[in-house]
């Protein structure tokens, strides 16, 4: 396999035109129909709530002159904690392009594909944000934020009183669940991870009384629930210069005291990149911004795609993930991200190196257009 760097990409003629004209050149162009892109959203597109590597520009390159998206993208995180539809808005504003909720993938996204299962049934769910009100919007019926289920069993969390800000959370993120139903006799039926957890002790000891349990804290051991993680990163880029600890190390923790006080070992299920399914997904969803050229490709099962770019800054989940699901994905590793000033990982290698996701955008409208 060839990888290449853009300083070198740059000294071909290939890659002579001025940056601008470029753009000029590409905005009057029609796609060939047959490529898409993935982004990933923190350390590539965003630091935080700030724009970095010229995301802006480059994503405005994706629409043409009337606004209407000229080439299929998404944006593919691992993060999550609010719904698609606020998270597509949020992202319209700091970034000035329209973002469709069917254009953002979290990683708690395909827990809609467990609804049939859990629709009815009592359910607990943490991390940051409204994790309750995410479920709720999938279509759970009986969902709990681990704050408010916490909430019903006095002296559960044994510092509890020492947390300040506790009363206040609760008071904020329970009028998403369905407060009412609960009683001392129902078991959780199921657990979900929905994004990294604010306060992991408390979240591990209740989590750990829900598991082994059988469903309900207090009583002696039972069949453990299902436990679902939206994804397994150990690190993530926020905006602190450094990395920071992101569910997968929580999965860890919770999966060594668990397995420290329970006689079996903690079951669980872990989504988000770099599960091949996650790309596999992303590429029916980008099947829906195909132009109709290809409509009849995408129904004889087909690759509608010639090629679908993974953009990422994290080589063990973003590179990582399109390796291992294979054609028609190229990865693309941005060095703004997790492993700054690194050309490439020894274990994972991109097949191409760039400084910013604006340089990643201007590879790709150059090698589609003039290929």
């Amino acid at each position: 396999m060839t990888v290449y760097r853009i300083s070198q990409i740059k000294n071909k003629a290939l890659f002579s035109f001025q940056s601008l004209q470029a753009s000029r050149f590409f905005s009057q162009l029609q796609p060939k129909c047959s490529f898409g892109i993935a982004f990933d959203i923190d350390g590539v597109v965003l630091r935080g709530r700030f724009p970095i590597g010229g995301s802006s520009r480059a994503l405005t390159r994706l629409y043409d002159d009337s606004g209407s998206l000229k080439v299929p993208f998404l944006f593919l995180t691992n993060g999550g904690g609010i719904p698609e539809s606020r998270r597509a808005l949020e992202l319209s504003e700091l970034l000035g392009v329209n973002i469709l909720p069917s254009q953002v993938v979290q990683g708690h996204s395909p827990f809609k594909n467990l609804l049939k299962r859990f629709e009815n049934e009592l359910i607990v769910a943490t991390g940051k944000g409204e994790p309750a009100l995410v479920m709720s919007e999938y279509g759970f019926k009986k969902v709990l934020s681990l704050d408010e289920y916490a909430s019903y069993f006095e002296n559960i969390d044994p510092v509890s009183q020492y947390k300040t800000w506790t009363t206040e959370q609760v008071s904020t993120t329970s009028c998403h669940s369905v407060p009412g139903y609960i009683d001392s006799s129902e078991r959780v039926k199921a657990a979900f991870v929905i994004s990294d957890p604010v306060d992991w002790g408390r979240d591990i000891q209740v989590l750990c009384d829900i598991l082994r349990s059988g469903g309900l804290p207090g009583q002696t051991n039972g069949h453990q629930p299902p436990l679902y993680f939206a994804a397994d990163d150990l690190e993530y880029q926020a905006a602190f210069p450094s990395e920071r600890l992101g569910m997968g190390a929580f999965r860890i923790a919770l999966e060594s005291i668990f397995n420290r006080i329970h006689h079996s070992p903690l079951e669980y299920v872990t989504f988000g990149k770099p599960n091949p399914f996650v790309f596999k997904n992303a590429e029916t969803i980008l099947s829906q911004f195909m132009p109709s050229c290809l409509a009849t490709k995408v129904d004889t099962g087909s690759y509608p795609f010639e090629t679908l770019y993974m953009i990422g800054d994290n080589p063990t989940v973003d590179i990582k993930g399109a390796r291992q699901a294979g054609h028609p994905w190229f990865s693309i590793l941005t060095r703004t991200g997790v492993f700054k000033g690194t050309d490439n990982h020894p274990e994972f290698p991109a097949d191409l190196v760039v400084d910013t996701v604006e340089e990643a955008v201007d590879y790709i409208l150059k090698r589609e257009f003039y290929s």
